[in-house]
């Protein structure tokens, strides 16, 4: 094992620099086919599930993907054999899947995880508008396979296979509803109705064992409306009844066993984040993956809450205020650079660890980016930004075939091809392999370089790797560049592109100016310096929060082979593994909080801080706090703080709130879902707060125990 160890280093080492001088001189290279999933460096590994900052995900509808079994094509009204009725079934499943996996479309392209509609068991009504389940978000079983996608032992399959080619797999999750529904009408399709494995555990009308909310559908005035009405017509669960937290808990857990890497969570605006922090912690705690959520912004829009969710629920978010402002600079025209950069900056401030959050440019939800009978150059413009940018990037199945459709359901069409000779697949298949090769792309920091309304310039870096990339959004005119100062060593650089969007080599002199030159209409370039030693960074700290004592993956560069030390705010961890470019750790018994997590090398050499690690007190549970009686002036809202690093340590700043008092519980009742630590009594009182005004209610702490493994609500008077 020791041998097999060092033979491994020495080769990655020779790897390396072999990558390095090539980047210098020539545009880099890359055949996925030569590199087998057990031979890439820990942090690009298919075996590193807390940890995408290496990959680009490629999100897939199963269902109109690739049928590569037509013996499980659903029968009926459900289906349409000629692909034509964009609310039927078409018959994609995961055979087509694993085909376009085996004969190299992916890997070729350079995809490394794969992000698959939900696969769980769906209604198999048909509505009088032809609408279908094919889409996956209309659940019936959580634990249970869609047969018109295939068996268990088919996803299986599909998960083998992608891990044989170092492909993760990601599975969407929606447990925030199951399927249409109408509370007077019990022959509404399915009712909404829940099933365990099998067996029915309840519907939507006589719902005697109250797992769903019955408050009417949301008009999406407030994140309580959102979270305690119906989502349209969707029967909506309730999340604290003990017998659906249990269940998803444990459905959840049916998918880890099957090996998945990744989970996409559904509409988690519409979910007590509290319930959700206790969800990642199960997760977490039995088989960690990463996690990112759906919290839709539209264009402009800007919401606290979106960056407060993605740094405190334990799992990432899909940036939609990139997503939205690329849309607008480089597809609709309705903004300039200078927008971008804005965007590119003020997240990196709002997300705590910007690199983890998924960027992308279309979705399922969302016209795509592509406008029938538009210049494709704003697609591979699009990508170029998307693939060398900070963050995960997601690529919407079809962007790379220039696919087109506004609204659902017309963004969801049959794939219309495989082609691997277009030029939005050679842009991907030669940025995406920058992920794995050059840590600046990965964990780097981003810096403006250049810019004006239709040239953006950046930077990123990571100690001493540098990418530096320009875009030309201007279709008709060419700029030049002169004075665009760059952290690239002197030397002369290939765009590693090799022209594909038209863009050209540089030269750096040795006070890092770049030579003036000319960026063509339309043009980008990308320019990539890896170096071949590392003071010792961390990159990556994952999964985000974990409870002391558990396993944690700390990846960067320059760690050297030689077992070091890790602190954990001013504690020592316990070191499970230690690489050059990736160590596990025991979380030590460390005050729970926001930690600082740093490194030190066996030769002394200290890292840079890792800031903002999310410790929890212990185990979490999902309980509501109400309190009555809470009258309030204009202005005021009333929150809840406790002794408990959960409720914000006594600290009125972390205070949690502002509670809810219009849906479940009525002013002057506030009421608020948390995750609190499991089997703990905690002190704890409510608060008004009016801007910088604080008003404690008066009396003794209340105190409560909470539950060891269940839901539980605590009813209180506010004292005066």
């Amino acid at each position: 094992m020791h041998k097999k160890l060092k033979k491994f280093k020495l080769s990655y080492m020779l790897f390396s620099l072999t990558v390095a001088i090539s980047m210098l001189f020539s545009p880099l290279s890359y055949n996925s086919k030569t590199l087998a999933a057990d031979s890439y460096p820990q942090d690009a590994s298919v075996n590193n599930k807390v940890n995408f900052n290496t990959d680009v995900i490629y999100q897939i509808v199963i269902d109109r993907f690739s049928d590569g079994d037509t013996s499980n094509n659903p029968k009926g009204g459900l289906y349409d054999s000629t692909k034509t009725n964009l609310k039927k079934y078409f018959g994609g499943d995961w055979q087509g899947i694993i085909n376009k996996i085996n004969d190299g479309y992916l890997s070729d392209m350079g995809i490394t995880a794969i992000w698959v509609s939900q696969p769980v068991e769906n209604i198999y009504s048909v509505f009088p508008d032809g609408s279908t389940s094919y889409h996956g978000y209309w659940a019936r079983d959580f634990k249970k396979t869609n047969p018109a996608f295939g068996s268990m032992k088919d996803f299986k399959n599909m998960v083998n296979a992608a891990h044989a080619k170092n492909i993760k797999v990601v599975i969407d999750f929606a447990p925030n509803h199951t399927s249409p529904a109408d509370r007077d009408n019990s022959s509404y399709a399915e009712n909404g109705r829940l099933y365990d494995n099998g067996n029915l555990i309840g519907g939507y009308t006589n719902d005697t064992k109250k797992l769903f909310h019955h408050n009417g559908g949301t008009d999406f005035s407030s994140i309580e409306d959102g979270i305690y009405r119906n989502l349209y017509d969707l029967a909506d669960l309730d999340h604290q009844n003990s017998i659906v937290d249990s269940y998803m808990k444990d459905a959840i857990k049916v998918w880890l066993d099957t090996g998945i890497d990744g989970i996409r969570m559904d509409a988690v605006k519409h979910m007590p984040q509290g319930w959700q922090k206790s969800f990642m912690d199960t997760v977490y705690g039995y088989k960690p993956v990463f996690t990112f959520g759906e919290w839709f912004l539209g264009q402009g829009e800007s919401d606290p809450k979106n960056s407060y969710f993605a740094n405190n629920s334990g799992m990432s978010l899909l940036d939609f205020r990139y997503a939205q402002k690329v849309r607008q600079v480089l597809r609709d025209g309705n903004d300039n650079m200078y927008g971008l950069d804005s965007v590119i900056s003020s997240t990196a401030n709002d997300y705590e660890h910007v690199n983890d959050q998924v960027t992308f440019i279309d979705n399922h939800d969302m016209d795509r980016f592509q406008k029938s009978g538009a210049n494709t150059k704003n697609v591979d413009e699009a990508l170029v930004l998307t693939l060398t940018s900070r963050g995960v990037p997601a690529i919407y199945y079809g962007t790379e075939q220039y696919m087109t459709g506004n609204g659902d359901p017309n963004n969801r069409a049959m794939m219309s091809g495989f082609n691997k000779t277009t030029n939005a697949y050679k842009i991907i298949q030669k940025l995406a392999p920058l992920r794995k090769t050059n840590p600046a792309i990965a964990y780097g920091t981003t810096q403006q370089r250049w810019i004006n309304n239709d040239v953006y310039i950046y930077e990123r870096k990571f100690g001493n790797n540098v990418a530096l990339v320009a875009i030309n959004k201007n279709q008709l005119s060419s700029y030049n560049i002169s004075n665009a100062i760059t952290a690239l060593p002197q030397g002369n650089y290939k765009d590693v592109l090799g022209g594909l969007v038209s863009g050209n080599n540089i030269s750096v002199d040795s006070k890092g100016t770049v030579s003036t030159f000319t960026l063509a209409p339309g043009a980008c370039a990308v320019w990539s310096y890896v170096a071949t030693s590392n003071s010792p960074m961390i990159g990556n700290v994952g999964n985000p929060m974990a409870e002391p004592g558990e396993i944690v993956t700390i990846d960067g560069r320059g760690f050297g082979a030689t077992k070091g030390s890790v602190l954990f705010g001013n504690k020592t961890a316990s070191i499970v593994s230690w690489s050059d470019r990736q160590v596990k750790v025991k979380v030590p018994n460390v005050s729970a909080g926001k930690i600082n997590v740093s490194l030190k090398t066996s030769s002394g050499i200290q890292s840079n801080i890792f800031e903002n690690y999310d410790v929890l007190t212990g185990k979490q549970v999902s309980v509501r706090f109400v309190v009555n009686n809470a009258n309030t002036q204009l202005g005021e809202n009333v929150y809840l703080v406790g002794d408990v690093n959960e409720l914000g340590s006594w600290d009125t700043s972390k205070a949690l709130g502002a509670m809810y008092n219009q849906v479940e519980y009525k002013y002057p009742t506030w009421y608020f879902d948390v995750s609190v630590p499991a089997g703990k009594t905690i002190n704890f009182k409510f608060i008004k707060k009016n801007g910088s005004k604080v008003t404690w209610e008066s009396g003794n702490n209340h105190v409560y125990t909470t539950p060891t493994n269940s839901t539980d609500s605590v009813i209180v008077d506010w004292q005066n």
